[in-house]
C-alpha cells in the first residue's frame, strides 16, 4: 500500500531520543533560521497542536516539528 503524504512548512525542531537511567527525557532542540516545505508521510503523523506536530524516526526517536501552517488547516489535511 503506498503511503499518503503531506507537504507542510516546517522549522525547528526537537528529537527526543528516549529517557535517561533516571527516567528524564533526552532532549536536543535544533534550531532552524528558516522554514522549508517538507513532505511528511501521514503514517509517521502521532499528533498535532498549535504549535507541534509530533512524527517518529529511526531507533524509536520522534520528532517535534514547528510549522508555519494554521492548525485547523493542517487538521483538515489529516481528517
Amino acid at each position: 500500500m503506498k503511503d499518503k503524504f503531506i507537504e507542510l512548512t516546517l522549522g525547528s525542531y526537537i528529537i527526543s531520543h528516549g529517557f535517561s537511567s533516571k527516567n528524564k527525557e533526552i532532549m536536543e532542540p535544533i534550531t532552524s533560521e528558516n522554514f522549508a516545505k517538507k513532505l511528511i508521510p501521514v503514517s509517521r503523523i502521532k499528533s498535532i497542536s498549535e504549535k507541534y506536530i509530533l512524527t517518529d524516526y529511526v531507533d524509536g526517536r520522534w520528532i517535534y516539528w514547528e510549522y508555519a501552517e494554521d492548525y485547523d488547516a493542517v487538521k483538515k489535511l489529516l481528517v
